[in-house]
Order: structure tokens, then sequence, then C-alpha cells
């Protein structure tokens, strides 16, 4: 066996996903889970990540990222021990530890490219006594990429088919795409907001961090003004490589881009009906663009939306539509799994073919590895 474990926390900042895998390279490529759980947040150190992710923050902004650097690599390394004592493994049984982080940041497209991802490896591989490896996404950038989405690279390692064209879709806070034809290079993006906007929206009118099964969204009726006004934005008409994130398409965006509407004259679920519709008319138009009919796979958190898969389901009549469970991994850990795989790469010194996605010049070995 080799065991790698994998940690991400997404946009949504309420939990890490930690998972444990079996990773084998010959003889054929194999990835097998075996333990996985969400360790959430705290609720305060929660919304500092939410309000720093919106330079909203008290004192001195580098004092702020250092201690929530300090703070978040804590929690990781929480997550690891739980996920160590529910598999009754030591330290010694894991090859690594694969971290991404909480992202921050992300601005692939200004005039100095970064993204910065917190949750100091340092802390972590000393702290748990396993070799991490983390800050994945900064060797593409360097080498001229975007920095994500990383996830295709995964997609296209373990549901791909020899024989039939699938198309994969992530719906975390942010939605990306990837499109896997027999014998082709992957093609990936990022479409634009998945449950990001729809959860600020919800939390903000009533107090709940996600639409559970798209209720309230299924209560309203769209908004055909609004929605006009949101698919105008310059992002949708973009071409790849391209990523986003939530210091771009937040509450702040919907209000501007939809001015000079007045959103509060309308019923705030007719909003998150209008919301779903454009998670889900720019994640159909992504996939139209490239296949008219066959295999669509969905994981994430909006994987169990029941409105946006039903919705999703009426804008693809000739497409059949699964989630990544049909293809062997349940869609809440594609992810971190992505971050297992990513390590086991790295700890065997080999590039991860992301450049056709992110426009990267090169292909490279990514992530930094720290020993414990």
């Amino acid at each position: 066996m080799a065991l790698f474990i994998g940690l991400i926390s997404g946009t949504s900042v309420d939990a890490i996903d930690a998972v444990l895998c079996d990773i084998h390279k010959t003889p054929n490529q194999s990835i097998k889970l075996l333990h996985s759980l969400s360790y959430p947040y705290p609720e305060s150190l929660q919304q500092q990540l939410l309000d720093f992710g919106k330079s909203n923050y008290q004192g001195d902004p580098i004092d702020q990222l250092g201690k929530l650097d300090h703070q978040v690599a804590l929690h990781f390394v929480q997550a690891v021990q739980q996920l160590l004592d529910q598999a009754k493994c030591s330290p010694e049984d894991i090859v690594a530890i694969g971290s991404h982080g909480q992202t921050v940041r992300h601005r692939p497209d200004s005039r100095y490219p970064f993204t910065l991802q917190i949750g100091d490896g340092n802390i972590v591989a000393a702290k748990t006594g396993i070799k991490t490896v983390a800050d994945f996404r900064r060797r593409d950038m360097a080498h001229g990429g975007q920095g994500a989405p990383f996830a295709p690279a995964f997609h296209q390692a373990f549901f791909a088919d020899e024989e039939h064209s699938r198309a994969v879709v992530n719906l975390g806070g942010i939605a990306n795409f990837t499109l896997l034809q027999p014998g082709q290079t992957p093609v990936g993006f990022d479409t634009g907001p998945a449950n990001t906007l729809m959860d600020h929206w919800i939390f903000q009118h009533q107090q709940l961090s996600y639409d559970i099964d798209g209720r309230w969204a299924s209560s309203g009726k769209v908004i055909p003004e609004v929605l006009e006004r949101l698919l105008d934005d310059p992002f949708f008409n973009m071409s790849a490589p391209k990523s986003t994130g939530c210091e771009y398409f937040n509450l702040d965006w919907l209000h501007h881009i939809s001015e000079p509407l007045e959103l509060a004259q309308y019923l705030p679920q007719d909003v998150q009906r209008t919301l779903l519709e454009l998670t889900a008319h720019t994640v159909a138009s992504s996939i139209l663009r490239y296949m008219d009919r066959g295999q669509v796979y969905l994981c994430g958190g909006g994987a169990h939306n029941p409105a946006l898969r039903t919705r999703l389901k009426q804008l693809l009549p000739l497409h059949t539509i699964n989630d990544s469970s049909q293809l062997g991994i349940a869609p809440d850990w594609v992810e971190a799994m992505t971050f297992a795989w990513f390590a086991s790469k790295t700890i065997a010194q080999e590039a991860i073919a992301l450049s056709s996605i992110t426009g990267a010049s090169q292909n490279s070995i990514l992530g930094a590895i720290y020993s414990n």
C-alpha cells in the first residue's frame, strides 16, 4: 500500500475535506478512497477568513494574514489527526500529505498574477510528523498559467474513457468543466459561479449556509432582466484558459452588474432562482460549446442539489447526467483526492499535465515539499 492524505478547504470556507487514499502507479495507475471526513472550521475563524477575503480586517493586514495562515494550518493538523484516528493509522504509515490550503485571493489576470493559499505547510508537517506537499498553484503561474483549474488533470487520469467523450463538472463555490475525449488532451476551465452566489444570498436573507436541495430557489421564478445583465459579464464570453474565484463573483459583483435594477424590488427567492439559472446556463452553454450530446458527470457540493441537476437536464436533453459516484468516486471527495494524487506525483518528481488547461508554457512538478 502507498497511503497519501489529501486536504482542501473550498471557497465556501465551511470545512476541511480530508481523505486517505491508497495510490498505485503500476501496473496501472489506480486510486482507492479508504477513509474520508469533513472537519468544520469554528464559526469565528470562518468569519475571519470570509472577512479577510473581502479585505475587511482589524489592524495590520500582514499581521492578520500571518495569524490566519497559522490558525488554518492548526485546523488542517486537527483534520489529519482525526482522519488517522478514524483509519487507525499512524503517521509512519503515510507517505505524504497533499495540502491545498485555503485560498484567500486568486488574481490570474492582474499585471502581476498571483494566487495565495494559506495553511502553513511547515506547521502541518511538523505537528503531524508527516511529509507535506503544499503551495501547488504558484509553480503553474510562474510558467504563465492561470494556476487553476487543477481538477481536470485528475479527471483525465481517473474518469476518461477510451471510447466515449465525457464532460466532468465540479460544482463547488466556482464551477469548472473538463472535456475528456478519447486520444486527445483534456479541455478545462472555470465556467463561473456554482454555489457561491446562492450561498451568500441565502445567508444574507435566511442565515442559512446553503439552500438545502435548492428548495428556496425552487420556490421562486427567474427574473429575465436580471439574468440578462448577469450573463453580460465579459468573463462568460472569454476564451479558455480562464479561471476565477469568489473575489470576483460575490454579492458586490451581483449588485454592481445588476445596476440600474434594484434587487430589493424583487422577492429574494426570485433572485435565488435567478442565481441558480445563472449557474445552470453558464455550465450548460460551456458543455454545448464542445459536445452536443454525451455523458456528463457532476461532482462537488452542487451535485447534491436536485433543483440544479433538474435544470441542467432540461438544458442538456441529449446528454446523460449522473454524478461521479457512477465512475467510482463520490462527488464530495474528488477535490481532496486530487491533492492526495498530486502529492504522490510531487514525491515521485513527476510533472502534472496541466499546460493545456491553464495555459502554462510547460507542465511542471507542482508543490513544495515540507519535511517533518
